[in-house]
């Protein structure tokens, strides 16, 4: 294996992957795979990347949905905490939902290096780019209504955006 100096960023598809490597120019220690749509086929890929060299860090990008408010168009959004935000059970109370914590089955959250995740966004910011920090959730199917925005907010106060593959 390669030394630990090496990043590695993992998007779900090729137009996210060609857009990254169009940005990062010629930079050198730096690999990007499309690891597919949703946490599965992401976290399937990146485990089989890790296999073959060693990062010192790994970054999920992408475009993810930013809520009303939190994040808006065309903005970053630097997670500070991943959340896989449907795996849980219905309960079947006016489309309550109760998280993998609240069954005792563990935890569906991975925190960001917080450090690592400020400096980001303060260096993102210093060169005038729109940024937020803020729970990044994995949801299985895009929403597409308020109603459906509205309830993940509520299981999820302060989430600033949604995507497929992030909490892989």
């Amino acid at each position: 294996m390669q030394e630990m100096n090496r990043i590695l960023i993992v998007t779900a598809v090729d137009a996210e992957k060609d857009a990254v490597l169009r940005g990062l120019g010629n930079a050198a220690g730096v690999d990007v795979i499309a690891g597919g749509v949703g946490p599965a086929a992401t976290a399937a890929a990146t485990a089989r990347q890790l296999t073959q060299s060693a990062y010192r860090l790994v970054i999920s990008a992408g475009i993810a949905g930013g809520f009303h408010g939190q994040a808006e168009m065309a903005s970053i959004v630097v997670a500070d905490t991943l959340i896989a935000a449907d795996l849980g059970s219905e309960t079947g109370e006016d489309g309550g939902f109760h998280s993998v914590e609240q069954l005792g089955f563990g935890t569906a959250r991975i925190q960001a290096d917080r450090a690592y995740a400020a400096k980001l966004v303060e260096a993102l910011q210093a060169n005038d780019i729109q940024t937020t920090l803020g729970p990044i959730l994995t949801v299985s199917t895009t929403t597409g209504t308020a109603a459906t925005a509205d309830r993940l907010l509520l299981r999820v106060p302060g989430a600033a955006a949604e995507a497929w593959k992030d909490s892989a």
